[in-house]
């Protein structure tokens, strides 16, 4: 029985695109290759194959059509010259820019100003999925500036790329605001109750906290493991505007576009609307001016163009993965091997649940299918809902922290990459799923049985 899971479409498919991540392999060839695997190991033929994978594209047209209007207006407040402006602020703060001027190496021993800077980036991550409507394109406008200082501070930007998916990934697991809206009440509420949970979205919170701990203690050791100096070499990423404070009109419409996509997505529960009406604002207020709107929108385009294509085709891949029947065989395995208690079968569904997500990529894509199986096997198991709601989150949370074919570790490499000396796999995927990935596994499952 057990060579029959080795050979199941899910597990097949998991592991080509993992194996094809490791040899550095783009990830979007890496999941429509994985696919296409998928299909193969489930009897499909490759012409079939090719036809299911490519229906299930269109489910992910509307997430990368939003990806697309979040880059549009993060471009755009990259151009207003706020975000450059506030950074070089708080590096004035932290008095980074006289050490760097100095040219000595006194940026490295101090331990306050790194704590501080890690806390600012933190900060940043969290509310670009909440706050400001920008998701993860913020990164590659603020941090490709600020490697010049991290080389001077010898920051590891193995701590960085763990700060950053970590503040991505809790946004949206405990606040109820922006993306963590959709994950929270449109996407893991509803697909617990339409699979017949009966439970609150008070309560779906609540179960989230142990695993969010756990996070953030795994953040700890990552700090302290990568907190010894790294060198790199001389960056040569410009960075010379980013002290330069743009006009005090375009700092005040800036601000205004800021609060009023917060104000509409908190009104109409839509970020990409906010994101629309925060680039409405810049552009009547002319910090976007007509002649440059195409320039700034189609930059907008480019900057989250490899997360919007990663997004269609996880849609691909999560359309096949379902088609192929291999998820109802291995949950069918485990409900077999679950009569040895429920610490077992939490940690096989967990186990499972990662094994999925990593391969797609996004917990938003991973919780439809395994809430639609773990539902009603964890009822009929006898765990409660709050053990349900957990193992059904974490499922997803693991592979969206550890994946390289998640936007929550393809950002963070996106800015930390701009001068070519950080590696996604290397530098940010294992880390991250070391320090974030495995601490919400375990965490996640500890919950599922204190619960």
């Amino acid at each position: 029985m057990f060579g029959v899971i080795i050979l199941n479409p899910v597990v097949v498919s998991v592991a080509t695109i993992l194996l094809m991540c490791v040899f550095r392999v783009n990830v979007v060839i890496a999941l429509t290759t994985g696919a296409l695997a998928c299909g193969l190991a489930g009897g499909l033929s490759l012409k079939e194959s090719v036809l299911i994978f490519s229906r299930g594209l269109g489910g992910g047209a509307t997430t990368a059509f939003g990806y697309a209007i979040l880059g549009a207006f993060a471009s755009a407040l990259a151009h207003s010259g706020l975000p450059k402006f506030l950074m070089a602020e708080a590096v004035r703060l932290l008095h980074l820019r006289s050490a760097k001027s100095a040219g000595g190496h006194s940026m490295g021993d101090g331990r306050l100003a790194k704590s501080a800077l890690f806390l600012a980036i933190g900060s940043m991550s969290i509310a670009c999925k909440n706050v400001i409507p920008v998701h993860i394109a913020f990164i590659p406008i603020l941090i490709p500036p600020l490697l010049g200082i991290f080389n001077k501070m010898r920051i590891d930007r193995r701590a960085i790329a763990c700060v950053i998916t970590f503040g991505v990934i809790v946004a949206y697991m405990i606040i109820p605001i922006g993306f963590g809206e959709i994950f929270l009440e449109s996407i893991l509420l509803h697909n617990l109750r339409i699979n017949g949970l009966a439970i609150s979205s008070r309560t779906v919170m609540r179960s989230l906290f142990l695993p969010v701990i756990g996070m953030g203690f795994g953040v700890l050791v990552a700090l302290f493991r990568y907190g010894k100096p790294r060198q790199y070499e001389d960056s040569d990423v410009d960075d010379r505007g980013i002290g330069k404070a743009p006009p005090k009109k375009d700092l005040v419409v800036s601000c205004l576009a800021v609060v009023t996509a917060l104000v509409m997505q908190l009104a109409v529960r839509d970020i990409i609307l906010g994101a629309l009406a925060g680039f409405l604002v810049l552009s009547m207020g002319g910090v976007v001016r007509a002649k440059d709107s195409d320039g700034v929108v189609v930059g907008g385009f480019k900057m989250m163009a490899i997360i919007s294509f990663t997004m269609l085709a996880a849609a691909g891949f999560s359309y096949i993965l379902r088609q192929s029947g291999g998820i109802d065989e291995i949950v069918a395995w485990i409900a077999k091997h679950a009569s040895n208690g429920k610490a077992l079968a939490a940690f096989g569904m967990l186990f499972i649940g990662f094994l999925i997500s990593v391969g797609i990529g996004s917990s938003f894509s991973t919780v439809p299918i395994v809430a639609s199986v773990y539902v009603p096997l964890g009822m009929k198991l006898g765990f409660s809902p709050m053990a349900i709601a957990v193992i059904v989150a974490i499922s997803g949370v693991t592979g969206d922290a550890g994946s390289p074919a998640s936007d929550s570790t393809l950002g963070p490499t996106m800015g930390l990459n701009a001068d070519g000396q950080h590696s996604l796999v290397r530098d940010t995927a294992i880390p991250t799923f070391l320090h974030i990935a495995i601490p919400a596994f375990v965490f996640g499952w500890l919950a599922s049985l204190w619960f």
